[in-house]
């Protein structure tokens, strides 16, 4: 596949994401609105909350994931050598200069983000801008400016929002259904509702994320091999990324500000550190296995 066709892809997919956006969430509402018996007033709230959250995600992805990481704009005195290896590997990749943030982390990792190139964002922790020497800072930012080339980042970005949006409706009908307070109704009623429609309720609610997090492993796991095959490419030396991510596993620290909605953006797993996980394990993991990144990469 050629940079251009993985571009085009890419896009494509984009759109896929939302469309199974829009029918995931208007389907929930709808089958909600089938137990409550309002089906209408119910997919008319599905449809907008579900429109809102899409446009919303394509403008304002990015601002959102640096919200929730706490991420704040980088210091050029303080991270000198952060931002003159992310504008040489810029020009060399023909790339507009990212924006550069920092995240207040021991644990060190990476992410890129933005809608496209020109808005693009590269986001490190203090912990990999201090543990990491210049060749290996310089294999991270390569990995993370081709997901920047690739247009991975819109991807990987609405689907961060996207996921999220889902576990937060899931979460609060659950908690409004707990406590009572959602879709009262008369006695009447409530005595029509029809049983196995809620069977159907409590199954969309369960099922609603899990094919969410779904599509979220599906979009990230081949995308992080072929930014690393295309970061060693711009940096001409796959050791410097391969020592990078040996260091970034060989971590005790967990991320304290990664979410499972933001997971898949980071170059590593920021919640698995064990090395030598399970093959189960790592077929639910939204990375592939560092080891196997690691091996491919010494042997080009």
């Amino acid at each position: 596949m050629s940079i251009y066709s993985q571009i085009s892809a890419n896009k494509w997919r984009t759109i896929l994401i939302f469309a199974v956006f829009i029918l995931l969430v208007s389907g929930f509402f709808l089958i909600i609105g089938q137990y409550f018996q309002s089906p209408r007033e119910y997919l008319f709230i599905g449809l907008s909350f579900s429109l809102i959250s899409t446009i919303g995600s394509y403008f304002y992805s990015d601002k959102i994931v640096l919200f929730t990481v706490g991420a704040v704009l980088a210091d050029k005195k303080k991270y000198f050598n952060f931002y003159t290896v992310a504008e040489n590997l810029s020009i060399a990749a023909g790339l507009p200069f990212p924006k550069l943030y920092v995240v207040n982390d021991p644990s060190p990792n990476a992410f890129a983000t933005g809608r496209d190139p020109k808005h693009a964002i590269v986001c490190a922790t203090t912990g990999l801008l201090q543990v990491l020497d210049r060749t290996e800072l310089e294999g991270v930012i390569a990995h993370e400016l081709s997901h920047v080339k690739n247009h991975d980042i819109l991807v990987m970005s609405v689907v961060a929002v996207l996921v999220g949006t889902v576990a937060l409706v899931s979460d609060w009908i659950m908690r409004s259904m707990w406590w009572g307070g959602f879709g009262r109704r008369s006695d009447d009623r409530d005595n029509g509702r029809n049983p196995i429609m809620f069977v159907f309720f409590i199954l969309a609610l369960i099922i609603g994320p899990i094919v969410a997090t779904i599509i979220q492993l599906a979009i990230s796991r081949k995308r992080e091999y072929l930014a690393d095959a295309d970061g060693a490419l711009l940096t001409r030396y796959p050791e410097g990324l391969a020592r990078a991510l040996e260091k970034i596993s060989d971590s005790p620290f967990q991320m304290r500000s990664a979410s499972t909605s933001t997971a898949h953006l980071f170059i590593s797993n920021p919640f698995k550190k064990n090395k030598k996980s399970s093959w189960f394990v790592n077929l639910f993991s939204t990375h592939p296995p560092i080891e196997e990144r690691i091996k491919i990469l010494r042997e080009m």
